[in-house]
C-alpha cells in the first residue's frame, strides 16, 4: 500500500514539481476559456441559422444540420489533428496566408489556435443543439405575438426567443463546457504543454506519475463546483416551473 501512494500520490513529489503542473493548468484555463466562448457564440449562430423560416433558406438549414450532424460524429482528436496538418501545410505551400496557417496571435502558440479552432468547431455543433432545444421549448405564442407587434423574424429571434432560450439551457451548456474543458487534454497531441503534457513530460523525466494526479486535482479543483452550479440551475428552474403550475 505505501508503495502504491508513493507511486500515485506522492505529495513531496506534487508541492516539488508544483509550479510546472500549476503552469500547464493555466494554459489548460486559457484554452477552456477561449475556446468556450468561440464555441458558445458560433453554436448560437449556428442554432438561429437552423430556425431560419421560409423554402429559399431551406439550403442554408440544410447545409447547418450536414454541418451539426458531421462535427457531432468526429471525434475531437481528428479534428485537432486535421486542423494542425492541414492548416500548417497550406500555409507552407502558400495556398493560405501564413498568419492564417500557422497562427501566432496575441502572443499565443499555433497549437494554442488549432485548440480553439477545433474546440470552437466540434463543441459549436454540441452546444446549438442544446440551444436549439432551448428555442424550440419557448410556446410559439411568443414567436406569434412578436410578429402581430410588426417584428420581423430576426428581431423576434433576438428580443424574444433566444433571450428566454438561453435562459432554460444555461445547465446543459455548462455541462457541455465541462466535457469541453476535459478534451482540452488532447490538445498535448500536437505539442501544447497544459495539465497533461507538463505531468507527462514529468513522467518521462522521473517516472513518476504523481504529477497526472496533482493535475487531476486541479481538474475537479474547477470541475466539481461547476458540476454544483449545473445542480443549483436545474433545482431553480424545476421550482420556478412547480411555481407555476396550476
Amino acid at each position: 500500500m505505501g508503495e502504491f501512494f508513493d507511486i500515485f500520490f506522492n505529495f513531496q513529489f506534487m508541492a516539488d514539481h508544483f509550479d510546472e503542473v500549476f503552469d500547464g493548468f493555466l494554459v489548460t484555463l486559457k484554452l477552456s476559456a477561449v475556446g468556450g466562448f468561440f464555441a458558445l457564440v458560433w453554436g448560437l449562430i449556428l442554432a438561429v441559422l437552423r430556425q431560419l423560416p421560409g423554402k429559399l433558406l431551406a439550403p442554408v438549414r440544410w447545409i447547418v444540420i450536414a454541418y451539426i450532424d458531421c462535427l457531432r460524429g468526429i471525434p475531437m482528436l481528428l479534428m485537432i489533428l486535421l486542423l494542425s496538418s492541414g492548416l500548417a501545410t497550406m500555409a507552407t505551400n502558400g495556398v493560405i496566408p501564413r498568419e492564417i496557417g500557422i497562427p501566432q496571435w496575441l502572443g499565443e502558440s499555433d497549437p494554442f489556435w488549432y485548440g480553439v479552432m477545433a474546440l470552437t468547431l466540434t463543441y459549436g455543433a454540441y452546444m446549438a443543439e442544446v440551444y436549439r432545444a432551448g428555442i424550440e421549448a419557448v410556446p410559439r405564442g411568443q414567436t406569434e405575438a412578436a410578429r402581430s407587434l410588426g417584428m420581423s423574424h430576426g428581431q423576434a429571434m433576438r428580443f424574444v426567443i433566444v433571450p428566454q432560450a438561453v435562459r432554460k439551457v444555461i445547465p446543459p451548456l455548462l455541462n457541455d463546457f465541462i466535457a469541453l474543458m476535459k478534451d482540452t487534454a488532447l490538445v498535448s497531441t500536437i505539442g501544447l504543454i497544459e495539465v497533461v503534457q507538463a505531468g507527462r513530460d514529468l513522467y518521462s523525466e522521473f517516472f513518476n506519475p504523481s504529477g497526472y494526479t496533482l493535475g487531476a486535482f486541479l481538474f475537479l479543483i474547477v470541475t466539481i463546483p461547476l458540476a454544483r452550479v449545473v445542480d443549483w440551475q436545474i433545482k431553480r428552474q424545476n421550482e420556478k416551473f412547480q411555481r407555476g403550475m396550476p
